[in-house]
Formats: C-alpha cells, sequence, structure tokens
C-alpha cells in the first residue's frame, strides 16, 4: 500500500511537470513562429524594395519603431472592442461615449503616426522606393492571407484523417 502511494505521487509530480512545461513549449513554438514571420517579411520587403544595405540600415529601425507604436494601438483598439462585446449590456451611456471617443482616438492616433512614418520614409529612402514600399506592404498582406488560407485548406483536407 504505502508503494502504492509513492508510485501515485511520483505520477502526480511527473504530470505537474508536464504541465508546467507545456506552455513553456508552446511559447517556444511560438517564438521560433514569430521569428521565422520576422525573417520572412525583412526578405520580402529587402527583394520587393530592393534595398541596399545603407538604405536597408536606415529603412529597418524606422519601420520596426512604426510597427511597434501600430501594433500598441491596434491592442488598445482590440481591448476597447473585447470590454464592449463583453460588457455591452452593463454599461452606462457615459462609459459607451468614453469607449467611442476613445476608440477614435485611436484612429486618430494610427493617422499621425502613418504621417510620421511616412516623413521619416522619405529621409532614409529615394521616393520610387516609399511609393514601393506602400505596394510591398498591400502585397505581404495579400501573400499573408493567402497562405493562411492554404495552410487552413490543407488541414481541412488532410488524406486519411477524413472519416
Amino acid at each position: 500500500m504505502n508503494n502504492y502511494k509513492i508510485n501515485a505521487m511520483k505520477r502526480i509530480v511527473i504530470f505537474l511537470l508536464i504541465m508546467l512545461m507545456f506552455p513553456a513549449f508552446r511559447l517556444a513554438a511560438q517564438n521560433t513562429n514569430r521569428e521565422k514571420l520576422n525573417n520572412y517579411k525583412i526578405g520580402f520587403f529587402t527583394k520587393r524594395l530592393n534595398l541596399t544595405s545603407e538604405e536597408a540600415e536606415k529603412f529597418w529601425p524606422v519601420y520596426n519603431d512604426y510597427q511597434g507604436q501600430r501594433n500598441q494601438i491596434q491592442l488598445e483598439k482590440m481591448k476597447l472592442n473585447r470590454n464592449f462585446n463583453q460588457n455591452e449590456s452593463s454599461l452606462s451611456d457615459n462609459q459607451l461615449e468614453e469607449m467611442g471617443d476613445k476608440y477614435v482616438d485611436c484612429i486618430v492616433q494610427e493617422s499621425a503616426l502613418a504621417v510620421s512614418f511616412h516623413k521619416k520614409l522619405k529621409e532614409v529612402l529615394p521616393p520610387v522606393k516609399v511609393v514601393r514600399y506602400y505596394q510591398a506592404e498591400n502585397q505581404y498582406k495579400v501573400q499573408l492571407l493567402n497562405e493562411l488560407q492554404n495552410v487552413k485548406q490543407q488541414q481541412k483536407v488532410r488524406p486519411g484523417r477524413n472519416f
């Protein structure tokens, strides 16, 4: 009986260790995917813009700063949306008005950020590459969406898995 308790405790400890390690594995996979995506993006834009090494050295810090600020604004908009969706029925008119004002403020911030980014781009790239950047940005989004759809299609139709 005593041996049974020890074995049971060992199993519980092993189970708990595995459960604690699972988020670490998942986080490592996310970081790997994020890293792959970032490397793909760098290659995509460098090729589309035909950046020289000097241009790339100036472009990427400006771009990364812009993306970081833009992501923060988008996160704020997502929080506002989530808060509204989860609490719509319990929010007062004043709270709803404040939430709408904050959302529009985020849009204004995004616009101001885009203007600032455009000015900085013009300082580090020739005009033709600035316009190419905007085209490449749209192409990149379209390509990512297409690849995401392809992955979803492949997951739906797996030979031997459809019953």
